[in-house]
């Protein structure tokens, strides 16, 4: 299993998680590109730290909305969204590169990440961007995107997450409703476990959902979340649950 986290997410002056720590627990770091959080010096620090790790690094691209930290849908043209996910990309490579790594994946963020769960036009666009790259795309199993990457030739990663609220159908609970994001340590820990071991999660309706994910997202954002990443970690190494990038195979 991997576990990824999103990192990067300050801005200027402005600090947002605790970037160092979360890279000595996670496998793969989903780095902010700029456009919803992250300026170019955290891109370049962001990269370093995970070059010097070993983490993978990938590039979590956005709406062009910082304001809204890229949790607002925006019905943007589609070849404007190829050229804006195109341009994320290589700006953060280019970081990658420059710390001897490189960008290994794209994960969509926030409100875009949801969108191309069920958006047609959008998904085309995002996947349109990452294929001449030869990456894979991380995101919802089942999802509009992953469909079309998988008849684009893009490898579609199945991710699952630790800490949100999951619908009987196997969509995130929107942040907007209360329960979405789940902060109880030993919940999220146990939730974990099981996702990875059984490949199942109890929706917020308490019925049984299948999740077929080699990749488990613990957000980098919320009050405690080191301390829940490092929970998390201990769990999966006391079930038996090997701990490694996707990107690594």
């Amino acid at each position: 299993m991997d576990l990824n986290s999103d990192l990067g997410e300050g801005f200027g002056r402005w600090s947002l998680g605790d970037d160092e720590a979360l890279l000595d627990v996670i496998t793969s770091a989903n780095v902010a590109c700029g456009f919803h959080a992250g300026d170019p010096s955290i891109m370049r620090r962001v990269t370093a730290a995970a070059a010097e790790r070993g983490v993978a690094i990938g590039a979590q691209v956005s709406y062009p909305d910082v304001g809204g930290f890229g949790r607002r849908f925006i019905d943007i043209d589609p070849d404007e969204l190829i050229d804006v996910v195109t341009y994320q990309i290589g700006a953060l490579d280019t970081f990658a590169r420059r710390a001897g790594s490189r960008v290994a994946y794209v994960k969509p963020h926030g409100a875009l990440y949801n969108a191309v769960v069920h958006h047609e036009a959008q998904a085309a666009a995002v996947v349109d961007a990452v294929r001449p790259w030869g990456i894979p795309l991380l995101g919802l199993p089942d999802s509009v995107v992953a469909r079309l990457a998988g008849a684009a030739g893009v490898p579609a990663v199945a991710e699952a997450f630790a800490d949100r609220a999951y619908r009987a159908d196997g969509s995130l609970v929107p942040r907007s409703e209360p329960g979405a994001v789940i902060h109880d340590v030993e919940e999220v820990s146990a939730r974990s476990v099981r996702m990875a071991v059984d490949g199942k999660v109890v929706a917020i309706d308490g019925t049984e959902v299948v999740v077929r994910a080699v990749s488990l997202c613990v957000h980098g954002d919320t009050p405690g979340a080191v301390h829940l990443a490092r929970a998390v970690r201990a769990a999966l190494d006391a079930a038996g649950v090997a701990l490694s990038s996707f990107t690594t195979g």
